[in-house]
């Protein structure tokens, strides 16, 4: 008799755990996946180029709804599901289906934030989050002309540029003055902004958004200094946070995420956790490598093979924004202990950043060029000691080969 294997979430690390199952024990669970959207399985990250009009939905698809029945899972698409009885082991949907678990996987994302300010339920105030919000955005672009994007990270970029090439005047209000501070260093920021500006782009720095004006749908923003400009549509991209709410509803312990243990085992028996949705040793998470590495972690336990445990590895972000290349890593903005190596070349974009600490790489930044980046991060995460290079550091993995041979 197979075992009941319930999924709360048909995202890319919820399903990821399930491949990695299959490739384990195929036939050793009976598998019941609930999903939120109305299809299958997609890639959230090739979101921007859908928007960008590179590709469409077919394309992004990871798991059509043939893969499902191929492989002999039960997937509810168009689901919420409102409550899990841990006692009888089963989980409820809102329209009253009650599926039956031994083994109980919580996948259930993360939510997009929203600035709980006046106006933020008026029509066309939107995230970025899913293809839902990417088809809005589409629709609005052939009708609209001016769009407000709020948030200068990553997705309010990646936001911004497919609005442009959809046709719509952009502008992105940021808080403060550093583009992607999560990944960028104010040289490197100001350089992206310069060149996004010369692309059409228009920024409004150091701004808070106080209200959204409109009668029934969104026709301006109001800032805190009292400034207002027009807009036809607002794209709230000022970062996400685990979605919780079932699991607290149901008794999983949780703090800012699911709990989870080296195993991806939440406290409760049976249950795991994995993606955007947990905590793990006080970190949430955000980019698909850890999400793949969670996703290998729990089927090697959910099959009872109990060898592996997730270790919480540094991570490099590289990034292809609007068509500049990034590259970042570990303590970028560095600290009173640590000292930069520094290449400019203007003319060219190109910036490249080094922190170094007691002769050891402990950050990276790479604008424009990151050719050497997966270098780089060896040397930081094996911890080499870099004096005998330091000099010639900055021109790369290749020319310094070049040299010692």
């Amino acid at each position: 008799m197979k075992e009941k294997l319930v999924l709360i979430g048909n995202g890319m690390a919820g399903m990821r755990t399930v491949d990695e199952l299959l490739k384990l024990a195929p036939n050793k669970f009976d598998i019941t996946v609930f999903g939120a959207e109305p299809h299958g399985n997609y890639n959230r990250i090739m979101l921007s180029p859908v928007l960008a009009g590179d590709k469409d939905l077919s394309e992004i698809i990871i798991n059509d709804l043939q893969w499902y029945k191929d492989n002999n899972i039960t997937l509810h698409t168009g689901k919420t599901v409102i409550n899990i009885d841990r006692i009888k082991r089963q989980v409820i949907t809102d329209d009253g289906i009650h599926a039956d678990y031994n083994r109980l996987i919580l996948a259930t994302g993360s939510l997009p934030v929203i600035l709980d300010i006046p106006g933020k339920d008026l029509e066309g105030v939107i995230s970025f989050r899913d293809i839902n919000d990417v088809n809005i955005m589409i629709e609005t672009a052939k009708t609209h002309k001016k769009a407000i994007v709020i948030g200068g990270g990553l997705l309010g970029l990646e936001a911004a540029n497919g609005l442009m090439i959809q046709g719509m005047d952009v502008s992105i209000v940021h808080r403060n003055n550093t583009l992607m501070s999560q990944q960028l260093d104010q040289t490197a920021a100001d350089l992206m902004r310069d060149e996004l500006e010369q692309k059409g782009m228009n920024f409004l720095m150091n701004h808070h958004t106080e209200a959204l004006l409109g009668d029934e749908r969104v026709e301006k923003v109001r800032f805190k200094d009292g400034s207002e400009v027009e807009a036809d549509l607002v794209i709230m991209a000022i970062g996400v946070r685990p979605n919780i709410a079932l699991a607290q509803a149901s008794g999983i312990q949780c703090d800012r995420g699911i709990l989870v243990d080296d195993t991806l085992q939440t406290y409760t028996p049976n249950t795991y956790a994995v993606g955007e949705c947990v905590q793990h040793r006080k970190k949430t998470f955000g980019l698909v490598a850890p999400l793949f590495e969670q996703a290998k972690v729990c089927a090697n336990h959910l099959v009872d093979m109990g060898i592996a445990s997730y270790v919480s590895r540094a991570t490099s972000t590289k990034l292809k924004v609007t068509g500049i290349n990034l590259f970042s890593a570990g303590n970028y903005l560095g600290d009173d202990e640590s000292e930069d190596i520094v290449f400019q070349d203007p003319a060219r974009h190109i910036y490249k950043k080094l922190v170094i600490k007691d002769n050891k790489i402990v950050g990276i930044v790479l604008y424009g060029d990151i050719i050497d980046g997966n270098w780089y991060f060896s040397l930081l995460t094996n911890g080499n000691d870099i004096s005998e290079i330091r000099e010639n550091i900055l021109f790369g993995q290749h020319q310094i080969e070049q040299e010692q041979d």
